[in-house]
């Protein structure tokens, strides 16, 4: 097991700069996913640490040793591709060998690491096998083993599962996290899709542009993102966002969705979204919060709104609406089908709101007992003036 540290890495491809100033610390044993939309750089970090792809600028460390100029064989790492990439001639049991076969183990280490790592990704079966009578999800099974008979410091893995069907992503994402806890082995883990990111890492990291957007536990991420781009990203189905403006009411602070929609913000936030009066702002909501049929409570904040489309997925739906010109969704019940086509009443939750900084996208943050600090501090100069991420 290793610990792994990015210090200013960058990757410039002529004057393309495809990753740009990443600090990062992961911890020994830690699981972390590298996550964010294509051409972000997160697959290019991860080529770099493999030793695949040469650094710019910038220290790679495992264990405290760099090894910026240290050939891939030499990290004693272990590395999962989209591709699979097995040996199409080889049996399953040779293309597993085949890794410890050129670092000169014996026979009899040989047959003992293959056999034990087949026993525990339930492929014993297959041992005899060539990859083409093998399913995709064998065939992960194969590569993930060929990685774990070298017992490596750490395991890299690029995009293991898109190739693979719903059912079976779902399946392997259970399986890599069993795996990962009863091996205890650090993991850097690449992956555009940001459930794979919510159900397998201790915490996530997301990029953007070459940068990193925000380090953070799945929840952390998903209930306090620090970003528009983060709250658009970690969440299914995306957050709403939607202009507003806030002003002041007679029994206190309003945001403005509408020239006829005024809804009454949260006492608890008052103190502090009272500093973005009459400064351009959007309202972030997610779909949880936005429940069709009327309150309650008939104080809790609602607006009449026609619903176009309702999908019912099983144990709930969502229904889907506009709303000054912006396509919103919201929570129903599946009993709510038949509402498509007529106007309904929608109840927003604005205590779980996120108010957005139109002109920085960041995201206002709010202290998780409601109170208001003593002084309102950007995103940008109190968090990302923090070099290192750990």
């Amino acid at each position: 097991m290793a610990t792994v540290e990015f210090e200013g890495l960058c990757k410039r491809f002529g004057p393309v700069v495809a990753v740009e100033d990443v600090t990062l610390r992961i911890e020994d044993g830690e699981f972390v996913v590298l996550v964010g939309p294509s051409g972000c750089g997160k697959s290019t970090t991860l080529r770099m640490l493999a030793g695949l792809e040469p650094i710019s600028s910038g220290n790679i460390k495992l264990d405290g040793r760099v090894v910026n100029t240290l050939a891939p064989k030499d990290r004693d790492i272990a590395m999962v591709f989209q591709s699979y990439a097995l040996y199409p001639h080889m049996t399953v049991y040779k293309n597993m060998a085949f890794g410890l076969k050129m670092k000169g183990a014996d026979r009899a280490t040989i047959d003992r690491r293959v056999r034990d790592v087949a026993e525990m990704l339930n492929i014993s079966a297959l041992l005899d096998r060539k990859p083409r009578a093998l399913s995709g999800g064998q065939r992960q099974r194969v590569a993930m083993g060929r990685a774990l008979v070298r017992n490596p410091k750490a395991f890299l893995f690029d995009e293991p599962l898109s190739n693979l069907d719903a059912a079976l992503r779902a399946q392997m994402r259970v399986e890599i996290k069993k795996l990962h806890r009863r091996l205890g082995t650090t993991i850097v883990y690449v992956t555009h899709d940001q459930i794979e990111a919510m159900t397998l890492a201790d915490r996530i990291v997301l990029m953007k542009d070459g940068k990193v957007e925000q380090v953070d536990s799945p929840m952390a991420m998903f209930e306090r993102p620090r970003t528009k781009f983060v709250a658009g990203f970690i969440g299914t189905p995306k957050m709403n966002f939607l202009p507003a403006s806030l002003e002041a009411g007679g029994g206190g602070l309003l945001l403005r969705l509408s020239p006829s929609v005024a809804l009454p913000i949260p006492a608890s936030r008052a103190a502090i979204y009272e500093l973005y009066v009459g400064k351009p702002v959007e309202l972030g909501i997610r779909a949880d919060h936005l429940v069709v049929g009327q309150p309650d409570d008939p104080a809790s904040p609602n607006f009449e709104v026609l619903l176009e489309v309702v999908e019912p997925t099983g144990t709930e739906a969502l229904a889907f609406f506009t709303f000054e010109g912006v396509e919103l969704s919201a929570r129903c019940s599946p009993r709510d089908t038949g509402l498509a086509g007529k106007s309904a009443a929608v109840t927003i939750d604005l205590d779980h709101m996120h108010l957005i900084d139109a002109e920085t996208s960041e995201v206002v943050a709010v202290p998780d007992d409601g109170t208001a600090p003593e002084r309102v501090v950007p995103i940008e100069q109190a968090e990302r003036g923090q070099r290192a991420v750990r």
